[in-house]
């Protein structure tokens, strides 16, 4: 057997195609159109890429986009007004504070100040406690995201026993909310997890997302499973070049498993696909609108 390997990136295309369809549905239905406010203080290399691709992808959509980059010695204050003036303007729907923030800076103050409705990160303690209580909220983009990868395979996730390798506040915890949302029998595993090769075999599902490179073998695959690899790691070859692999030693693992997500490739074009999506969705729930199919 050789899986299927799940295509992140045509599944975004479409992703960001639904978005934009929403996005002309409201400026036609409603007059108004959804606007992302992404605040980048300091000059890290990686979250300035992506957020100018945020900002690119934001405006191919038809949204408006408005981007707030700050010095790396802004004082925090300045950061915390900034996100209270994007909170009560009318045409901002989404707010994400790009982390990480300078060490002289309290991130979860600064996440915690984000009005909850447009929190697209969906990592403020009010939508992590309505995602824990099956209510509508604002979940995090990268498990969404996985949660529609393994719908591509298999549209019904009811009755799966799932597993989740890693229990981050960011990933693991609340994807494991998302699948138990989609009926299936979740277990959280972890480093301390005991006999993990175990645990992990006897799933149907499994994400990893425990920020370890290949850590998961293709021997702890349950022949015919869904793989859904989180992991962005980068490791050296012998040959001294570097190398983007996931948490998933893929070439075993896609020897077992029925659909695997490769990495580069897989869930990793659907985070910015999914804060698009999350968007439209703070814009529907601060009108009291149904969200979008």
């Amino acid at each position: 057997m050789t899986a299927y390997a799940i295509d992140g990136k045509a599944i975004a295309a479409k992703v960001r195609s639904d978005v934009a369809a929403d996005v002309a549905r409201l400026k036609s239905q409603y007059g108004f159109v959804p606007g992302l406010a992404v605040v980048l203080v300091g000059e890290d290399p990686a979250s300035k890429v992506y957020v100018r691709n945020k900002a690119a992808q934001t405006v191919e959509t038809g949204m408006q986009s408005f981007e707030h980059k700050l010095a790396e010695d802004t004082p925090e204050q300045v950061v915390l007004d900034l996100v209270a003036k994007l909170n009560a303007d009318p045409n901002v729907n989404g707010i994400l504070v790009q982390m990480p923030l300078p060490k002289h800076m309290n991130a979860n103050k600064v996440l915690e100040l984000i009005d909850p409705l447009k929190d697209v990160d969906g990592f403020h303690p009010m939508n992590v406690g309505r995602l824990s209580i099956g209510e509508r909220a604002l979940a995090p983009c990268t498990p969404v995201g996985s949660i529609i990868l393994a719908k591509s395979v298999k549209h019904d996730l009811s009755g799966l026993d799932a597993v989740v390798v890693g229990r981050s506040n960011i990933v693991g915890k609340p994807m494991a909310q998302l699948l138990l949302r989609e009926n299936c029998t979740v277990t959280i595993a972890h480093s301390r997890t005991k006999d993990l090769p175990g645990v992990v075999k006897r799933a149907d599902l499994v994400v990893a997302a425990i920020g370890k490179p290949e850590f998961v073998k293709g021997d702890w695959i349950k022949p015919g499973a869904i793989v859904i690899d989180v992991g962005i790691n980068r490791i050296v070859k012998e040959d001294g070049k570097g190398k983007i692999v996931g948490d998933v030693h893929y070439a075993s693992a896609a020897q077992v498993a029925s659909a695997i997500t490769p990495v580069p490739g897989g869930v990793g074009p659907m985070t910015i696909a999914c804060l698009l999506k999350n968007t439209v969705e703070a814009a529907l729930m601060q009108r009291g609108l149904k969200a979008a199919a």
